[in-house]
């Protein structure tokens, strides 16, 4: 009896010292965090006062996605013998300069993105990548500075693709107006005086025309965490159907060294497009009032990669 008595004692004391000592160290792990979590909004803060200063800022960060696969005899799919890939790369730099007076941003953006699915069963099918995804954007801002935060700007920017048909169609916005900078990241640029410019073969449809510019970006890094987005909008002065807006949103978690998680994705509205792609590709014979102009989109997920 006293045995029992002694060993149940002796198995109490464990269990009480081993809850102590977890209670110890889950306390002393949220007090680790905390430090953690306040060093680094002391970094935060450093950094912010850095981007502040005068001179070049330049940057860049991308998304590297991939995936290949081969099946041989594999009868539960429709497709029993087939080679498939998918190969996608963003690339987001930019090169800005500060000073007591002026600035001048400059920004790229790309995203491009390829595919494959070869039917070994079929001696038609094409055994080669196809260009899925093909986004180009290169803008340069400049302000002459009224105010901390508000400045006479100019700006152009120009977007295609480039994997196929290279300017056709091409835009190219040239403007003037105002840029307001309420802090330090946030840029916004409202220029009532933007003619955009758009080359293509197909005349009938894509048109130039005078309007009003607008453009916002974000682009920051906190800690691990880079992420920039953007929104591009022309509103027409002769017509709402030559109007057009493209939202960009890139992410990049940094996991290890340079290396991390990125997801980007992508909205556009662009009447233009849709009446060219409804005629020219899939052989309608739709006007402006007819066409059926759905929301343009795209996602990519994969390795980042922070140069």
């Amino acid at each position: 009896m006293k045995k029992t008595i002694v060993a149940v004692a002796f198995l109490f004391t464990a269990v009480t010292l081993t809850a102590q000592t977890e209670e110890e160290l889950k306390s002393t792990l949220g007090a680790k965090k905390d430090s953690i979590a306040a060093i680094q909004g002391r970094a935060d803060a450093i950094q912010a006062q850095i981007d502040a200063l005068p001179g070049w800022k330049k940057g860049a960060f991308g998304t590297i996605g991939g995936s290949l696969s081969n099946f041989n005899n594999w009868y539960s799919q429709g497709t029993p013998n087939n080679s498939a890939g998918n190969i996608g790369i963003t690339i987001n730099a930019f090169a800005n300069l500060t000073e007591d007076k002026f600035f001048w941003r400059n920004a790229l953006t790309t995203n491009l993105n390829w595919v494959k699915l070869d039917d070994q069963d079929d001696p038609t099918d094409s055994d080669k990548f196809r260009q899925a995804t093909d986004v180009f954007n290169i803008s340069s801002l400049y302000g002459q500075k009224l105010s901390e935060k508000f400045a006479i700007s100019g700006l152009g920017e120009y977007r295609t693709t480039i994997l196929s048909n290279f300017n056709d169609p091409g835009y190219l916005d040239l403007g003037v107006g105002g840029t307001w900078t309420p802090i330090t990241n946030l840029v916004v640029v409202i220029h009532p005086l933007n003619y955009n410019f758009v080359f293509s073969n197909e005349d009938t449809i894509f048109n130039s025309s005078l309007g009003a510019k607008i453009l916002a970006d974000y682009t920051r890094q906190i800690g691990a965490v880079a992420f920039k987005t953007n929104l591009s909008l022309f509103q027409s002065y002769e017509s709402g159907d030559l109007s057009n807006w493209t939202w960009t949103n890139s992410f990049s978690y940094t996991l290890w060294k340079m290396i991390g998680v990125g997801f980007d994705f992508g909205l556009r509205n662009n009447k233009q497009e849709a009446l060219n792609y409804s005629n020219n590709v899939l052989g309608n014979t739709d006007t402006f009032d007819t066409v059926d102009n759905d929301l343009q989109s795209y996602w990519t997920l994969g390795l980042s990669y922070k140069f």
